[in-house]
């Protein structure tokens, strides 16, 4: 096995200036050519503008070396090891709030994160957005306590103490409860301090990531996709991508289309972390080498297979609320829809199952057109606050589950503002980010899966028939007379004109307990004939001739749609 190496992508996030690209920093052995801050801006203002990545490997432990299948192990084009290594690649993200389209990002392509806490500080507004990150985009968490440094060395262990008991009842409502809590220095003495000044606890980091990390399940046999973060020119040579393998694999000459360019280029040079190599798969880090084009046109986006990508101006996404953000997720409502490295505005549509089908099992990887659903005002979920429906009234019912009773699963139809190119089942994140930065809140809305992208540009006439939502109206009448035990007239539901014909077969209720159904127009008034089973015999002794009629209706003329009578 000499000479083999697996890598896995680990996230370092948190609030701006906690630290997090000194620890990577501190952490690396070696740098891509997006490391550490290299941008000018960057290094003008101080701050993270972009993703950064950089390495580090140690052996790799036993645990791990049984359980991984040998397609997993990929050739170390360096000077070969004695034994195979565990490689981890590091995502520096930026902290600042104006940048939380590049942390989205950056988040989807890790397996585990490291948030970065500032151990003066605690918790902060863009340590807690990076957190519900985390829980939506990976599975495992480690929190570094950074700049220990700066405690006064008296009361140091205390004070880290009271903050790792902080940090873990904050974790408690997560699905990070338990995660591992680690005190660092990653630059003593601050930016500013010299290079002597040695790191503190970063033996022990790393000792606790080989520990914590698992193999993902890697996949070189699907159609290559590639996340692009980073695109620049060589001159002489051609045109470099830089990025992170999301499905499949690739081998040197192959050729490979940049979607949003409309081009297939071929694989010329391939090198990860300057390293040359001839192959790569799902979850390597990889720079790819391709024949010359203006490397402006892709600063970020999709590499793909030729012809597996396509643009797409609208989509059915599965749905679930961030129960972090304040508010209704209200139908017709725009937000920052993310997919990948792309952002962009969306409208949205929601709707849920029948509700006899609430309790339903979740389907994550596919959309049912053959279903009914109900459309929705608003997401369903317990304790909303009233919302405010087209003519200004409050709602009160609006966006709550009957009985307080909620779907296990819900959808929206996303409008793009503008075509994005993502692959089926991606990840989507939905976020008001015009929202103020400085407010104490989440932005972040919601998050889901990509079920069906709709790719024809009038799907509204082509393909949204096919998506059968049903609303229901109400509307209000009388029961005119009883004509016999199984009959009787209605009239004030339907205006003149109405053809009641469309209405035929529709289950009616009585607000006395009779079912019946709409069994014909009588006269031309727009009075309609109602027939009641034999089971119901001597209703005509129950039923009033004045009683009010409720009226829920689907659109169209959906089979379950359902008309009701109600007493006065």
């Amino acid at each position: 096995m000499a000479g083999q190496r697996v890598n896995v992508n680990v996230g370092v996030l948190g609030h701006i200036d906690s630290g997090k690209t000194a620890l990577a920093r501190a952490l690396s052995t070696t740098a891509s050519t997006a490391a550490f801050d290299k941008q000018p801006q960057s290094r003008e203002r101080g701050i993270t503008l972009d993703l950064g990545f950089s390495c580090f490997s140690v052996p790799l432990p036993a645990r791990l070396r049984s359980a991984l299948p040998a397609p997993h192990l990929a050739p170390d084009a360096g000077p070969e090891p004695r034994e195979p290594q565990l490689q981890f690649t590091l995502v520096d993200c930026p902290g600042h709030a104006s940048l939380i389209r590049t942390i989205i990002g950056g988040a989807q392509i890790i397996d585990l994160m490291m948030l970065v806490i500032d151990v003066t500080k605690g918790m902060q507004t863009q340590s807690a957005e990076c957190l519900v990150i985390g829980q939506i985009a990976c599975q495992k968490l480690v929190v570094v306590l950074n700049k220990i440094d700066l405690l006064a060395e008296g009361k140091r262990q205390a004070a880290i103490d009271k903050m790792t008991k902080k940090m873990q009842k904050t974790l408690e409502s997560t699905k990070f409860r338990g995660a591992p809590i680690i005190p660092v220095a990653a630059k003593p003495g601050g930016p500013e301090a010299p290079e002597t000044e040695a790191p503190q606890g970063i033996s022990e980091l790393i000792e606790l990531l080989t520990f914590q990390i698992s193999i993902p399940t890697r996949d070189p046999s699907g159609s290559f996709l590639m996340s692009v973060d980073h695109c620049f020119s060589i001159k002489g040579q051609g045109t470099v991508m830089t990025g992170t393998i999301l499905s499949g694999s690739i081998s040197l000459g192959d050729s490979v289309e940049i979607p949003a360019l409309k081009v297939v280029k071929k694989v010329k040079s391939m090198q990860m972390f300057h390293m040359p190599v001839t192959t790569a798969m799902q979850g390597d880090r990889l720079g790819i080498c391709v024949t010359q084009f203006d490397p402006k046109l892709l600063e970020r986006g999709l590499v793909c297979a030729p012809e597996s990508l396509h643009i797409i101006h609208a989509a059915l996404i599965s749905v679930e609320k961030i129960p972090y953000f304040r508010g209704p997720l209200q139908t017709k409502a725009k937000f920052h829809i993310t997919v990948g490295h792309e952002t962009v505005m969306g409208r949205l549509m929601f709707f849920s199952p029948a509700p006899d089908s609430f309790d339903h099992e979740p389907v994550l990887d596919a959309f049912d057109f053959s279903r009914e659903y109900l459309f929705q005002e608003q997401y369903l979920c317990k304790d909303l606050a009233p919302a405010a429906t087209d003519s200004g009234q409050t709602n009160e019912k609006a966006g709550q589950a009957p009985d307080g009773h909620c779907p296990r699963q819900q959808w929206a139809l996303v409008e793009f503002e503008k075509p994005v190119t993502c692959p089926q089942l991606c990840l989507v994140i939905g976020s008001r980010l015009d929202a103020d930065i400085h407010a104490n809140m989440c932005r972040l809305a919601f998050h889901g899966v990509l079920l069906h992208g709709l790719q024809d540009k009038n799907y509204a006439e082509s393909l949204l028939p096919r998506l059968r939502v049903y609303k229901l109206k109400h509307k209000h009448g009388l029961v005119e007379r009883v004509i016999d035990d199984y009959n009787v007239i209605g009239r004030s539901l339907f205006k003149k004109e109405t053809n009641i014909q469309l209405f035929v077969g529709l289950k009616v209720y009585l607000s006395t307990g009779e079912l019946g159904v709409i069994d014909s127009a009588f006269g031309q008034s727009g009075k309609f004939k109602v027939h009641i089973p034999a089971c119901y015999l001597g209703m005509k002794h129950r039923v009033r001739p004045e009683v009010s009629v409720r009226v829920s209706l689907g659109t169209g003329k959906c089979p379950d749609s359902q008309l009701t009578f109600a007493s006065a």
